[in-house]
């Protein structure tokens, strides 16, 4: 999963996490966006991590693995690997964003750059439209658990998209999520989540407008439905995670400090993780020169 690096881009690599379905290696997505960007900056070193021994692990990981343990296992890789010292660039596609800025948030050594978040639910979701993957089986078996209880012990710590579940209309989000709710600061400020995140020189999120996975799509731009009804949403300048600062967003887009300009919101027409090379080139690139 690791090509050699050289002295043209310095300390700056690429790191790219997967999403639900999907593995670190899969020729037609993960595997298609690793040789892309190795073509297009000559000689970056891209590390693409398997979660688990194998291809099948991996797979089966995005599904049901504790996010929590993903988070730790991709650190310690991270720490491990000597090429990444002097620090990184990241790149999340789907719900491999959310994990990554848990990796930022949780984990500062080595250090993290710039954080893109392509088509991430930073805000969760309320709604499976349509279940990742190939096997339709296991999708519904996903919509049943979810309907059912998606805030038990057991349900939490054994289905990934049960921690990044965001239920609007009940409290058992802030009470139960072992993973969302903790990266969101929704139980209390932990200092150190929000000092690490604001040390990023960027965080990217990419909005598809056309977006008929995630439900809703304002995730992706870290908005969400109001409290206590899911008809009417708001943006992240008017949530409570901006308007308390509990991660440090508020002052990383204020245009009166010093850190101005950190938050870099893009959208682009398609469905969920449909773009053009063209437009990454053109948008996306740029930030992991």
């Amino acid at each position: 999963n690791v090509i050699k690096s050289n002295n043209t881009i310095a300390n700056y690599h690429l790191f790219i996490h997967l999403f639900a379905g999907d593995s670190c290696c899969n020729p037609l997505s993960m595997g298609a966006m690793k040789k892309m960007v190795e073509e297009e900056v000559l000689g970056i070193y891209v590390l693409s991590l398997m979660i688990g021994k194998s291809v099948v692990q991996d797979t089966e990981n995005s599904f049901f693995m504790d996010v929590n343990e993903q988070v730790s296992f991709v650190c310690d890789q991270l720490a491990q690997d000597p090429k990444l010292k002097g620090g990184y660039n990241a790149m999340g596609f789907s719900q491999g964003s959310q994990f990554l800025r848990a990796v930022v948030q949780r984990c500062p050594d080595p250090p993290m750059k710039n954080l893109i978040s392509v088509g991430g639910q930073h805000q969760g979701v309320f709604g499976l439209p349509h279940c990742p993957g190939e096997s339709s089986h296991i999708c519904d078996w996903i919509r049943k658990m979810l309907n059912s209880g998606a805030y038990t012990d057991a349900i939490q710590k054994h289905l990934v998209q049960a921690q990044y579940w965001h239920d609007p209309l009940d409290d058992l989000y802030k009470k139960h999520s072992l993973f969302l709710a903790d990266i969101n600061q929704e139980w209390v400020v932990n200092e150190t989540y929000k000092k690490n995140l604001m040390s990023l020189n960027k965080f990217v999120m990419v909005k598809f407008l056309q977006d008929t996975m995630v439900d809703p799509v304002d995730s992706e731009w870290f908005g969400f439905y109001k409290p206590g009804q899911a008809k009417e949403l708001e943006t992240l300048q008017e949530s409570a995670i901006y308007t308390e600062d509990r991660l440090g967003l508020a002052e990383m887009d204020s245009a009166e400090m010093d850190s101005a300009g950190k938050l870099v919101f893009l959208a682009t027409d398609g469905d969920h993780l449909q773009f053009t090379r063209e437009w990454f080139n053109d948008n996306l690139l740029p930030y992991l020169r």
